[in-house]
């Protein structure tokens, strides 16, 4: 994983992982920077990429009000890039970032996602450029928060060029995945004991995070494993 950018060689193919990131929940106030047994919700999604094998640069991108001032600080202590953007408007966001940092393809995580399984984002990202896919994704396969999507960056020029309806632009790939007939699209298969696409590992509510919280503190690293995370899951339920 690199953490910051550096000087792009001519032909070399630049992936970006984008992590998109507020402070402002309304269910969840602050949530990306609550604490998960020993360290902050984004912590853990950063921690967890250190592990990737895939030559990616890592940015989080948050918006331009002062509330996410916390992100970009937070972003400073972690060596990690940042980048702020349109609160509203997060496919401008996602669009004017990866634009900024010349990625050719563009993997998205979410700020509230813990459990990201990054074996599984190096498959992805793997499988994808191997396809020759504009748009792949795993989320479909995976339990809710373990998955990703990634596209590349014409596809995304495509989407904020034809974007038009209002929840277009309140996500990210929204147009792409209303029109897949109209890009090269493909979905990474995953082994049988992780696809359990019904289970909830995301943290969007209180109840969500009191869960997230037993899975870290009972998890034999701290940072579970998808098939630990599912084990713990189950017994938490």
């Amino acid at each position: 994983m690199a953490g910051a950018v550096e000087a792009d060689k001519e032909g070399t193919v630049m992936t970006g992982i984008i992590i998109q990131a507020r402070t402002g929940s309304s269910r969840l106030p602050g949530k990306i920077l609550k604490v998960i047994h020993d360290r902050t919700l984004l912590d853990h999604i950063i921690d967890r990429l250190a592990a990737l094998r895939a030559e990616a640069v890592v940015v989080i991108a948050t918006s331009t009000l002062p509330g996410d001032d916390a992100v970009e600080e937070f972003c400073r202590k972690k060596g990690v890039c940042c980048f702020r953007g349109s609160e509203s408007n997060v496919l401008s966001r996602y669009y004017e970032c990866a634009k900024q940092y010349g990625f050719d393809h563009i993997v998205r995580l979410t700020a509230d996602n813990p459990f990201v399984d990054v074996e599984e984002v190096d498959r992805l990202i793997r499988y994808h450029t191997e396809n020759g896919n504009d748009f792949t994704e795993s989320f479909s396969q995976l339990p809710i928060g373990v998955g990703a999507e990634i596209f590349s960056f014409p596809a995304l020029k495509t989407d904020m060029e034809r974007a038009s309806m209002p929840h277009h632009f309140e996500h990210v790939d929204e147009y792409i995945l209303e029109n897949m007939e109209s890009f090269r699209t493909g979905t990474l298969p995953v082994a049988e004991q992780k696809n359990r696409p019904a289970l909830r590992l995301t943290v969007d509510t209180q109840e969500d995070y009191e869960k997230a919280c037993y899975i870290a503190a009972h998890s034999r690293s701290g940072l579970a494993d998808t098939q630990e995370a599912i084990a713990l899951c189950l017994q938490y339920a």
